[in-house]
């Protein structure tokens, strides 16, 4: 019989899964799989259950939001290193507030329809993002400006509010706005200033707008979309960065995109980095690889 590791959040998304545990189990064991339940009980717990019980199964699905699935697929990546004879396929109930990797996938919003997907679904592959030595993304890397909103916003106020959540403590973070003294350097290019934000992603939202990042973004080609904004130098400036991102207006001389395999960045002071919405750690140096189609993931 099949093996299925179940990792499960149940803090994610108002808790809702609570409430369809057992059709959804119901639907793996139909699926003919020998289903292990893992409810997770602090942070990085699924990585250390997917490292300690996933090297025997045949698919891992996880159900939570976008660190959790971060957790799972870092938990992926060590597993890797055993060199096992199969690594399991990865299914994603997405259950959060945002879930911005699960509609780069196509997922279904409904939890039994992505429940169905991910024992049922088309297995493609999907790039991962190393940070540094010893981390690991799903889509995306972040620091400056509003990167701290997703995991200084409470668990309770997400689950209250959802998107808005997250809007709120935007607002909110606007009085503490600064910019950080970088280096950016890549296979094409090099940049050096102070820099309001930045961000390394492989998908076609962040924080739920689709407008940030490319139409044409391939999960599984090598390569990583970039984009980074000098810090304004008065209102007017950054009135125009937003007009130029949100409404798409006349280009911006303050915003850099571009597609990058490998990034390298170096800081004056510490930075704090935001890894698929949860804290990432304070760098002033880091480098970043794309590591092509290194997970198998069944999609919408």
């Amino acid at each position: 019989m099949k093996k299925l590791l179940f990792v499960i959040n149940p803090c994610s998304g108002k808790g809702k899964i609570k409430n369809r545990l057992l059709e959804i189990l119901d639907i793996f064991v139909k699926q003919g799989y020998r289903v292990e339940t893992y409810i997770t009980q602090k942070p990085l717990d699924g990585k250390e259950k997917v490292i300690s019980r996933g090297r025997s199964a045949d698919l891992i699905v996880c159900s939570g939001g976008d660190g959790t699935l971060n957790e799972v697929v870092s938990g992926m990546m060590e597993l890797k290193k055993m060199e096992l004879k199969k690594m399991p396929v990865l299914g994603y109930i997405p259950a959060g507030s945002t879930n911005d990797y699960a509609a780069s996938l196509g997922l279904p919003k409904q939890m039994m329809k992505a429940a169905q997907a991910a024992v049922g679904g088309q297995v493609r592959t999907a790039d991962v993002g190393k940070f540094g030595d010893d981390r690991y993304f799903v889509y995306i890397a972040a620091f400056g400006a509003f990167t701290e909103v997703s995991y200084l916003t409470p668990q309770d106020k997400k689950n209250l509010l959802g998107h808005q959540a997250y809007m709120l403590e935007a607002v909110k973070s606007l009085m503490d706005i600064r910019g950080r003294q970088m280096k950016i350097q890549w296979e094409e290019g090099e940049l050096e200033g102070e820099f309001l934000f930045g961000m390394v992603t492989n998908t076609i939202s962040v924080g739920g707008f689709k407008g940030l990042v490319n139409r044409d973004v391939a999960l599984d080609d090598g390569y990583f979309e970039a984009m980074f904004i000098r810090m304004p130098k008065n209102p007017l400036d950054f009135s125009n960065i937003v007009s130029y991102l949100f409404l798409k207006e006349e280009e911006n001389e303050l915003v850099y995109r571009f597609k990058t395999r490998r990034i390298r960045l170096v800081s004056e002071e510490e930075t704090d980095w935001v890894l698929d919405g949860e804290f990432g750690g304070k760098r002033r140096e880091v480098e970043i690889v794309n590591l092509e189609k290194q997970i198998h993931i069944a999609r919408g």
